[in-house]
């Protein structure tokens, strides 16, 4: 029997139209979401009945799972009783395949809990298509038979679908078979090494099937998602948006991390909704706000402006319009920090993620730290082997046997390689894992590049230190867990230099979180070394967002060329040069093209708010 939703009803936010919990940091989103699973689980073991939980795939719930299988392994957590449905896979998919979600969650989640095999549900990628209608009916009728779902997590896509409910999917929907939308597909092109190898089509449970659970947890994380947030929180119900009709349902719940909630009014202008306590950084979002709104330089700004912005309150603070403009004018004009207001003679330490996030993001500031005379060492985290094309090996190895054939090379060391290398492209499929060969030649092209483009800068090969964290060493896109050893890795690093400031990657955007779990890493070193004085952190963005001028701490003004040597720097890339395997499903733009755009944004963000006029600037947080 199906229990129904439940009624339970939450109040949202003035203008929100789903609750929605925002938190500072995305793990607590993984903690909220598996405690309340574990709850449930619990109450429905003790009284004996069974919990019926629908899943969703790829890297929005990885968090939820791994503390679903930490609360399994070390509290007792029992799955026996658990029955599960999965909200869509590809089709056509095989089950075994690398890219299935049926593999995914075994991977990810059952094959590490006592769950019993018979109770998993995943919607099929492998049936015939002249029975894909009866199979999805199936599926319907199965969720049915279960009681219906108790608790469903969901993510929501670019395009605000969740399942694949793409633009155009009705409230009435049930399981079937769909088309994909050319943004959701490209959104997924990285997991399958190209655009052209996504499948087009998906079976998924239908935005009915979603409503009739009687819990949802929406979970979305990162800046690339505030806007789609907004949208499906605090927009009108539209068929073009499916995530807008969780608003009908009475028990749905949007986890987000302050990036992914930045866009929302209550973050955004909260002065708009209610009183606010008027702290500085929230006079500074403020007042640039303003500035932007009425097109008005932060001097120029009037008793009108503030009022007709409901911002009366700020102005009777300071007294006049114009204590509140000099105020935050001058606090602006204080982030400018020239190559003088720069460190000299200290030791730094640059972590880069990839062997390109440096230059990408803080190629600027380094030439003026190498020009300043600091003792700088470049840390490439993980080695960015799997974002090299196979053609580019092809292109090596064939160097390598043209070296053979003009004696430079012994040819019974290129031999070998060279037809063990040919024999496994030849035969690979999209997304397979490189034999250990391939891996280590990509690895080596992207030393190499990445050494070229810190010579760019003005400094040594020497520079270069690669650590090759062992968490990204699988050879997939998806990555393991933070561990013990890629943080005893960079507290080495540390020891050894003791630098009195580092720069850490502060883009919490990155499509697969490396980024993050290389941040992770760090502070998991930093707080080990308790009795070592604290470098200096200093967070860089640039690949795939920056810093807005009210977040950064720091500006650093580049001209016209020191962003042309970045730029040359950034092409020494080649490997991710014209078209990048994994440039983020949001952004079309080569990485160059991307910088230029926001260092001279930036400049001219300053600019419109009336402060000097500079050719570009790159953005800094210091934690």
């Amino acid at each position: 029997m199906n229990r129904g939703p439940s009624r339970v009803s939450h109040a949202a936010n003035a203008g929100e139209r789903i609750r929605t919990v925002v938190v500072e940091d995305h793990e607590d989103i993984a903690r909220l979401v598996a405690n309340r699973i574990a709850t449930l689980i619990r109450e429905r073991n003790a009284a004996g009945e069974h919990t019926v939980l629908g899943l969703a795939t790829g890297s929005t719930p990885i968090g939820v799972y791994r503390e679903l299988i930490r609360m399994h392994k070390q509290e007792g957590l029992s799955f026996a009783s658990v029955v599960t449905f999965n909200l869509d896979e590809y089709y056509p998919m095989p089950k075994d395949s690398i890219h299935s979600y049926h593999r995914f969650m075994w991977e990810n989640l059952f094959s590490h809990i006592d769950i019993d095999p018979e109770n998993v549900h995943i919607p099929p990628g492998d049936v015939p298509r002249t029975e894909i209608d009866e199979a999805a009916d199936r599926y319907e009728g199965a969720i049915a038979r279960a009681g219906g779902i108790d608790f469903q997590i969901l993510g929501i896509g670019k395009t605000g679908h969740i399942g694949f409910n793409e633009p155009g999917s009705g409230a009435e929907s049930r399981t079937r078979l769909v088309t994909l939308d050319a943004v959701t597909r490209a959104d997924a092109a990285s997991d399958f090494f190209g655009e052209e190898y996504v499948p087009r089509e998906a079976v998924t449970m239908g935005v009915a099937t979603i409503l009739d659970a009687r819990e949802i947890a929406i979970i979305a994380t990162g800046e690339h998602k505030s806007t789609i947030v907004k949208r499906a929180v605090e927009g009108e119900i539209d068929v073009e948006v499916a995530a807008t009709f969780l608003q009908r349902h009475p028990n749905t719940t949007f986890y987000v991390d302050r990036a992914a909630a930045a866009e929302l009014t209550r973050i955004k202008t909260p002065w708009l909704i209610d009183q606010v306590q008027w702290t500085q950084s929230l006079i500074i979002r403020a007042v640039i706000w303003l500035s932007q709104q009425t097109g008005k330089a932060i001097l120029k700004l009037t008793q009108r402006d503030y009022a007709d912005a409901h911002m009366s309150s700020l102005v009777a603070k300071f007294g006049s319009p114009g204590e509140v403009n000099g105020k935050v004018f001058n606090m602006l004009g204080a982030k400018i920090r020239g190559k003088s207001k720069l460190a000299v003679g200290k030791k730094i330490i640059c972590f880069s993620p990839h062997p390109d996030d440096d230059v990408i993001s803080m190629g600027g500031i380094l030439r003026k730290l190498v020009e300043n005379d600091n003792d700088i060492v470049v840390a490439y985290m993980t080695s960015g082997n799997i974002a090299v094309f196979d053609h580019d090996v092809r292109r090596y190895v064939d160097f390598l046997e043209r070296m053979a054939d003009e004696g430079r090379i012994e040819r019974d060391r290129v031999d070998p390689l060279a037809a063990k290398v040919q024999e496994c492209l030849e035969r690979k499929t999209p997304g397979e894992v490189d034999i250990p060969e391939v891996q280590d030649i990509k690895r080596i092209i992207r030393e190499a590049e990445a050494v070229s483009g810190i010579e760019t800068l003005g400094l040594p090969r020497s520079a270069a230190r690669f650590l090759n964290l062992p968490f990204y060493q699988t050879g997939k896109v998806r990555k393991d867990p933070i561990g013990p050893p890629d943080v005893a890795i960079v507290r080495q690093l540390l020891e050894d230099v003791r630098p009195d400031q580092i720069f850490v990657a502060g883009d919490l955007s990155d499509p697969h979180g490396t980024h993050r779990m290389c941040k992770e890493a760090i502070d998991g070193a930093l707080a080990e070394m308790k009795d070592t004085p604290r470098p200096e952190v200093w967070l860089y963005r640039g690949a795939w967002q920056e810093w807005p001028v009210h977040e950064a701490h720091f500006l650093v003004p580049l001209s016209q060329e020191e962003l042309r040597l970045k730029i040359q720097a950034i092409f020494k890339h080649q490997s991710q040069k014209d078209s990048a395997p994994f440039p983020g499903g949001y952004d079309d733009r080569e990485f160059w093209q991307r910088v230029e755009a926001r260092n001279k944004g930036t400049a001219a963000e300053l600019d419109r708010l009336g402060l000097a006029e500079y050719f570009a600037m790159e953005a800094y947080v210091v934690e």
